[in-house]
């Protein structure tokens, strides 16, 4: 099939490479033309493993092709997917600006009987109002729409795509039931579980997925907090609430907290969908709450860790992208300790293997940059881990005892076992586990 993906950002390159290595005929496009300009020579936007291999070698394939250009992309398309940005207004409603750019600039292109997907994360309606905004701007013209959310984790999302937990594809009429099912048969046909559904139900099971996960991680954090005032573990705690297969281990390791680009934005959307509705989330509002207040705990954990005043302090962190895997920072709650730190009078020397370029832009000034993890730990008088990255929960820890002014590990992701720190004369903390 000739498919249009209008967006190169992280759902839609990677939709659009996939798409590709399906053997479908692909056209990314997006208005920034610095972006397509570099995806034409082959740079990437993002960093996100396996991603650059796929590009390239559907790109050499002739299947996959970029473009600034509606008018070449689009009129011989079959199937127009749309996965530009959504971001979260400041009442938490979802802005459309760029879904509503999106319609308009494909619609004079359009050819009859194409099928526009919605594939960016939007409100429950939007998608049957985008066939309203199709016939205003084409009147008569012979389009349906479809909805088809993204599970996409950054860090596994070429795998997330190609070999999905489920696949999800709402239609408003059979032609684009058929049409969606044409775009993913090699994987309908290996077996991946598909819902076939209407355009609404499309688009809540993707906005449930995500606060059903942020309210485990939210839960889980809350019982490291119990864990530590009690003496339990939450590790061990984990595993046994986990091993139930009604409730599974997944999203049950606690930390500093949820962030990225899609859970906090997702859940806001939800609670204004549901307001919208006339309807509530009060759990769903609980695990806003939780998070919110989670880095500010973690900048009282480390200050009380450091048994001096921390004005003054100099602390090494590692890690600011939200998860391992990526080079995204948003909403990573990395930024939001550190910036807590600098506010109490610490200075911070940071270390992220991807995210130091993206953290400079938003970081406050005086936070230092380092050029490894043991570079940032020189006369330090504490080391914080905030992001799981395996480098971070490989390091030599003599070598850390011995840089460090004083040997101490505030560990807000548990990739260390207390007993193997303590051997190795540092002062260990951890989230809901006992100190070491």
């Amino acid at each position: 099939m000739r498919i249009t993906v209008v967006g190169a950002g992280y759902v839609g390159l990677v939709t659009a490479a996939c798409l590709a290595d399906l053997g479908h005929d692909v056209w990314c496009i997006d208005v920034d033309p610095g972006k397509i300009a570099s995806l034409q020579t082959g740079t990437l936007p993002i960093f996100e493993p396996g991603l650059g291999e796929i590009v390239e070698q559907n790109t050499i394939a002739g299947r996959l092709h970029f473009s600034t250009s509606h008018a070449e992309a689009v009129p011989d398309s079959e199937v127009v997917f749309v996965a530009v940005g959504t971001p979260a207004g400041d009442d938490g409603s979802v802005d459309l600006t760029q879904v509503r750019s999106a319609i308009e600039q494909i619609a004079p292109h359009l050819a009859g009987g194409a099928i526009v997907v919605m594939k960016s994360t939007v409100p429950v309606g939007t998608t049957r109002e985008t066939a309203v905004w199709l016939e205003e701007l084409r009147p008569g013209l012979a389009v349906t729409v479809g909805a088809n959310p993204e599970f996409l984790r950054q860090g596994s999302a070429v795998e997330d795509f190609l070999e999905p937990d489920r696949l999800v594809i709402g239609a408003a009429a059979p032609e684009a039931d058929e049409a969606l099912r044409e775009v993913y048969a090699p994987l309908i046909e290996a077996g991946i579980p598909t819902i076939f559904t209407d355009l609404e139900t499309a688009e809540l099971i993707k906005y449930a997925s995500n606060s059903l996960l942020a309210i485990k991680l939210s839960f889980i954090n809350e019982i490291a907090d119990l864990c530590e005032a009690s003496g339990a573990s939450v590790d061990a705690v984990a595993l046994g609430i986990g091993l139930d297969h009604r409730i599974g281990p997944a999203y049950l390791r606690a930390g500093p907290g949820f962030g990225g680009s899609c859970l906090p934005k997702d859940i806001q959307g939800l609670l204004h969908t549901t307001s919208r509705y006339g309807t509530r989330s009060h759990i769903v509002a609980a695990a806003v709450e939780v998070n919110d207040g989670r880095s500010a705990r973690m900048v009282d954990k480390i200050a009380d860790a450091l048994e001096r005043p921390i004005a003054g302090s100099r602390i090494a962190l590692l890690g600011v992208t939200f998860k391992a895997g990526t080079d995204d920072v948003r909403y990573s709650p990395a930024l939001d300790v550190i910036a807590g730190l600098v506010e109490a009078g610490a200075t911070v020397r940071l270390f992220d293997p991807q995210g130091m370029e993206r953290a400079k832009t938003v970081l406050p000034p005086g936070v230092e940059y380092a050029s490894d993890s043991y570079d940032a730990l020189a006369d330090a008088d504490c080391l914080v881990i905030a992001t799981e990255w395996d480098e971070f929960g490989a390091l030599d820890l003599e070598r850390v005892r011995d840089k460090l002014r004083h040997p101490l590990l505030v560990d807000l992701r548990n990739l260390y076992q207390p007993d193997q720190v303590a051997a190795s004369g540092i002062r260990y903390l951890s989230i809901g586990r006992p100190a070491a």
